[in-house]
């Protein structure tokens, strides 16, 4: 039925900075949604190949310092070429299974000379065609220090059923004019990607989707002291000061009248699962719909720049 959505959730550890063995288990969430008739698989935030968490830890502001370059390199190596292929086997299996996927990933692209790394939520749709990258327009805090701030260019939305699609990457969902710009792009399914932590997604998911009357995936990854491979480089100096948990999950969803259809999931690896009705979001937008008739573009509009940012443009 259109009017219907099997949504899966995965909440999972990465083989962290292991591009390679991360994307298997990517493969393998795929496979096992399918079994269950997902029509569409969300992952966290940085998923492949994983979060940069050894900032907090090794003192990762402290200029010109070989540990934290020489992560950074490690990092850079794992991270996803999209214009190299790295994500075909997963475009293949959502063609196989017409399955849509939101996967976040560490991107190194092309497009902007194969050095610098980006943070981006990627879309593929149920023919396993990518149809955005959503480089995170503003990296947080220590974030900066290892992702290149973004653009406006996958600020898009997309039809799934009678679904459209649109996602943020973690604190981009505080921003309210990159929301305002997905509202007004017809967004009534919003996926918010985390690092996993439920101190991120208990407040904003309900948030979102009270203020937008849309449903509202949060999904984040876990990540404790045992997950890190004994092949990280520099590991006895990240485990010395990091916690037993970095990150506990927190993934859940929210109605579109705010409340929890699956409320933060803790601690728990797994793949959660909701099927959602369209028609509650129409029932919602009955008394406030922000970018329709609870509106008022006559005395406030909104400008959103989609191009993709290059220091290159060669004509044609």
């Amino acid at each position: 039925m259109k009017n219907h959505l099997r949504v899966a959730m995965a909440q999972l550890a990465p083989v962290w900075l292991n591009k390679k063995k991360t994307l298997d288990l990517a493969l393998r969430s795929i496979e096992e949604a399918a079994l269950e008739k997902a029509n569409l698989l969300v992952f966290g935030e940085a998923f492949l190949p994983g979060y940069p968490f050894w900032l907090a830890y090794t003192d990762g502001a402290a200029w010109n310092q070989a540990i934290n370059k020489e992560l950074h390199s490690h990092y850079a190596a794992n991270a996803v070429c999209i214009e190299a292929g790295d994500l075909a086997a997963v475009t293949k299996l959502a063609r196989q299974y017409k399955m849509a996927i939101y996967l976040g990933i560490i991107e190194r692209p092309a497009d902007r000379g194969g050095h610098s790394l980006y943070c981006s939520l990627v879309y593929i749709d149920q023919s396993g065609v990518i149809k955005s990258v959503h480089r995170k327009l503003q990296p947080t805090y220590d974030e900066r220090l290892t992702w290149a701030p973004g653009d406006g260019h996958g600020l898009q939305t997309h039809q799934l059923k009678d679904f459209t699609l649109g996602g943020l990457n973690c604190w981009e969902n505080w921003m309210p004019l990159v929301r305002a710009a997905l509202y007004g792009l017809g967004e009534d399914l919003h996926i918010a990607v985390w690092p996993g932590s439920d101190h991120n997604t208990k407040d904003i998911t309900r948030f979102i989707a009270r203020e937008s009357r849309s449903y509202v995936v949060s999904v984040g990854a876990l990540m404790h002291k045992k997950n890190f491979p004994a092949e990280t480089p520099h590991l006895e100096r990240i485990l010395d000061k990091a916690p037993d948990i970095l990150a506990n999950g927190g993934s859940c969803i929210a109605g579109p009248d705010g409340e929890w259809l699956i409320s933060p999931v803790i601690d728990k690896e797994g793949i959660f699962y909701q099927d959602l009705d369209f028609s509650r979001i129409m029932e919602e937008r009955q008394n406030f719909d922000p970018a329709g008739h609870y509106s008022r573009p006559d005395v406030t509009r909104l400008i959103l720049n989609l191009e993709r940012q290059s220091t290159l443009e060669i004509p044609q």
